[in-house]
């Protein structure tokens, strides 16, 4: 089994406590009571290229990033320095993140913040109900774990919620699935999730099979500013950039140096 599946199995697994915990009419309650979403589309709109900063903790092929920090104030940081939006990894086995995490950043920031990426593995309806309930405003659809028939249908059920969604893909045939949902917003991931080898060709390659009209961020492997104007020449709106900015001393320096209209 790839480590992506070992993922997924170990989500499914916490998906069926979680419903056993708070059943579905208790999470369209909380969803209800949320304020309306915030549009991630419009943020990573406009001129020159938006940073989708991530709050992270570990993921499976780099181990423990960082520990031990506030991640309202990490989060606060990104917002202060221009991130145009914020994404918060809530998977808990693998990336040791939580959607506690996602609603303490929601209530910290309050409403004038950056919309909020839910980060996880995204393979039921529940899910999706469960990301608006915690503040969420977007959320990130993996391709590859899901077929035709379930995107479009997270896609229809996030839509009918105000959330926006980063479809992410990595070849030929996962765009292409992407591309038959009508995703507005594809993200190419430069890291291969089956075997956690990253190259910023993929993106290169895929660009240009994307048409018009839709919104598409580059994933992974984005270290420095010469990253970024590398995407930027390909002709990419966002960037989603996790492990150098929580790595870095200074992470507000970071997002300032990462931002190429900076």
């Amino acid at each position: 089994m790839t480590r992506l599946g070992e993922i997924v199995d170990r989500t499914r697994a916490s998906l069926q406590e979680r419903k056993r915990r708070t059943p579905h009419a208790m999470l369209e309650r909380m969803a209800q009571d949320c304020p309306a979403a915030l549009d991630f589309a419009q943020a990573l709109s406009g001129d020159g290229v938006a940073l989708i900063a991530e709050v992270k903790r570990a993921s499976p092929s780099r181990g423990l990033i960082r520990d031990g920090f506030d991640v309202v104030e990490q989060a606060r940081t990104y917002a202060a320095n221009g991130a145009a939006a914020i994404s918060v990894l809530t998977e808990e086995t693998f990336f040791r993140g939580s959607l506690a995490d996602l609603a303490a950043i929601a209530d910290g920031l309050g409403m004038g913040r950056p919309p909020l990426l839910r980060k996880d593995f995204i393979v039921d309806p529940y899910q999706v109900v469960e990301s608006r309930a915690y503040g969420a405003d977007s959320l990130l659809l993996i391709a590859a774990v899901l077929t035709l028939q379930m995107l479009r249908d997270l896609l229809e059920l996030s839509h009918g919620m105000g959330m926006r969604c980063l479809v992410e893909v990595h070849d030929e045939a996962e765009l292409d699935t992407a591309l038959r949902s009508d995703a507005l917003i594809i993200g190419v991931n430069n890291r291969d999730l089956r075997t956690f080898e990253v190259d910023l060709a993929t993106f290169e390659r895929l660009r240009p099979l994307i048409p018009a009209g839709r919104l598409v961020v580059a994933e992974s492997g984005i270290r420095e500013r010469s990253d970024v104007e590398r995407l930027a020449r390909c002709g990419v709106d966002a960037v989603l950039v996790g492990e150098a900015l929580m790595r870095s001393p200074d992470a507000g320096a970071k997002v300032r140096e990462l931002l190429c209209n900076a």
